[in-house]
């Protein structure tokens, strides 16, 4: 978006320049003043040190390592290239190696930026007051690596970037992309025009709600329960069933006992007519699952996969056939039922069908 020069009589266009044409150089210029002024990219981010590579391979250093008020570390890498390309690979795998950084490495490292730049500060000081800290504390140090990447350029962030750094960003990595666009003042030098680009201020404390629904999500996802049990129904056993095919093999049990499915399904009233699909006349697999398509309301998962309808599951009785719903866990979520309680339900309702069920241990 252009940028125009407003006078008393008449608005002007602000010419579009570029950082060379304006002999403004990378390190020795941009990256200079924005040191000093860190705030213009990064808020509430104290600069720790400059051309930071305390590690064996001299020629990778971060162009500004910094902390920010939650004590994060935060690399900021500043680039003027054309669109930005492989930054964000770069700035990543910086992130990787600070990340074991320890505060007092991290006061170390601010005593000699100080002293390299003529600055009478105490560094140990300057970042417990910065933080807001009576002393270190190690446990709140440095939980996360934060980035920032800043492209001083008129080309913005290549599409491939912008792609990777949101996908990132969903799985509860923090980078920030900011645009530096230098425009020419009819009168007066150069004009900065600073955009965030990722995240965009209007949106930013949505996509941080979309960052925290990932990570809920991934955590359930991790602590997904992946027990296995022994079942033993009459005088058969079977071995490492999960929860979903543990049910199947009992309610087929309790079913061959000459139950019907409307018994089962009034056992657990809450769950009204989810446990059984009832379809008219005795169908095989392919039949059931046809009409499962003729009656689909759509959704993200097709409903016959929400029951046993592979062949030899749909049960048949009196004539008609029934699928049995296959969501089950335990401790569950809203649209999925309890095995535990419900195999425990089954066992008091029908103790002639001799239903035994036990976890199985990685020792056993």
């Amino acid at each position: 978006m252009p940028i125009y020069h407003m006078k008393e009589d008449e608005i002007t266009k602000v010419e579009i320049t570029t950082f060379a044409e304006q002999g403004l150089k990378e390190r020795q210029d941009l990256q200079r003043l924005l040191k000093d002024r860190i705030e213009i990219i990064s808020e509430d981010t104290l600069v720790i040190s400059e051309e930071f590579g305390e590690w064996g391979d001299s020629r990778r250093r971060i162009d500004l390592l910094a902390v920010d008020k939650d004590a994060n570390l935060v690399v900021i890498e500043l680039k003027s290239s054309f669109d930005g390309t492989h930054m964000d690979l770069q700035a990543i795998r910086y992130a990787a190696m600070i990340s074991t950084l320890t505060f007092e490495r991290l006061v170390s490292t601010h005593t000699q930026y100080l002293e390299k730049n003529g600055i009478q500060k105490d560094a140990k000081e300057e970042i417990l007051t910065f933080l807001g800290w009576s002393e270190p504390d190690e446990d709140r140090f440095g939980r996360e690596v934060k980035i920032v990447l800043a492209l001083a350029s008129n080309q913005g962030f290549s599409k491939e970037l912008t792609t990777a750094v949101i996908w990132l960003n969903n799985f509860g990595i923090d980078i920030k992309c900011v645009h530096l666009r230098p425009y020419r003042h009819p009168n007066d030098g150069v004009l900065l025009d600073v955009r965030n680009v990722i995240p965009l201020p209007e949106t930013a404390e949505y996509q941080i709600e979309i960052q925290e629904k990932g990570r809920r999500a991934r955590a359930s996802r991790s602590s997904k329960d992946h027990t296995k049990y022994k079942l033993t129904v009459g005088d058969k056993s079977h071995m490492g069933l999960s929860k979903n095919r543990m049910m199947y093999h009992i309610i087929s049990h309790i079913l061959s006992d000459r139950e019907s499915p409307e018994a089962i399904a009034d056992i657990f009233p809450g769950w009204g007519n989810l446990l059984f699909r009832k379809f008219k006349g005795e169908l095989n697999s392919e039949q059931v699952r046809e009409c499962f398509v003729k009656d689909d309301p759509g959704g993200t998962v097709p409903r016959s996969n929400r029951f046993f309808s592979d062949e030899d599951e749909p049960f048949h009785y009196e004539g008609d056939t029934y699928v049995l719903s296959n969501q089950w866990g335990s401790n569950t979520p809203k649209g999925r039922f309890d095995a535990i309680k419900a195999a425990q339900l089954l066992q008091e309702k029908f103790p002639h069908s001799d239903i035994k069920f036990e976890p199985i241990h990685s020792s056993d």
